[in-house]
């Protein structure tokens, strides 16, 4: 009587093939969103220096999937005392920033540079949760700020300038808040006017 032995190879486990995953980009905020991202690369246009403080991306959940748009804050300045800031929304970070810088252009602001390349004197302005202290700096102080406040001193012109942010860190709100400073600088002979002297 013969006996027939059948031997059973262990079948290898079927894995499943990698499935790819969408790449995360940067850091990760509110809404699974981008953090806010600073091009530090000044570009010259038509005697206008343009700066892109910060570039935000919002992610829309929808059916298919994630739809992303850009939000964009550009300042532009001619290095003489006149400066701008505008905030550009787009499906794409280009398109953002052309509207920014157009929305810049159309709300420029002049004010005074005394002749050592600082502001006449102390300020402190608000604008939302931002407050921005600015005080003159005598030559070779440089430009001593930060994010949005350094974007906007830098391609107005000023040289020489100590600043501090006391409120919100949002550059949105820092700009504005500078602007507003800005605004608000007389030299001895606008007061001396002022007063009818």
């Amino acid at each position: 009587m013969s006996t027939e032995t059948t031997t059973t190879v262990p079948q290898q486990p079927i894995v499943p093939a990698a499935v790819e995953r969408p790449e995360r980009g940067g850091e990760r905020g509110r809404g699974g969103a981008r953090g806010p991202r600073r091009r530090d690369n000044p570009r010259e246009e038509g005697g206008f220096k343009e700066t892109v403080v910060t570039i935000n991306r919002v992610a829309k959940v929808v059916k298919g999937g994630k739809r992303f748009s850009f939000s964009a804050l550009v300042v532009v300045g001619d290095s003489a005392g006149q400066v701008g800031y505008g905030m550009g929304k787009a499906k794409d970070v280009q398109a953002a920033i052309l509207k920014g810088n157009a929305h810049a252009r159309k709300a420029l602001v002049k004010f005074p540079i005394v002749p050592e390349g600082t502001i006449p004197h102390e300020i402190v302005a608000k604008f939302g949760s931002a407050k921005v202290w600015m005080k003159p700096a005598t030559p070779g102080t440089g430009v001593i700020a930060g994010g949005g406040v350094r974007a906007v001193l830098e391609a107005a012109g000023v040289k020489n300038v100590l600043t501090k942010s006391l409120g919100s860190s949002n550059a949105f709100n820092m700009v504005g808040a500078t602007f507003e400073a800005l605004k608000l600088l007389r030299t001895k002979e606008d007061i001396i006017k002022l007063r009818g002297k």
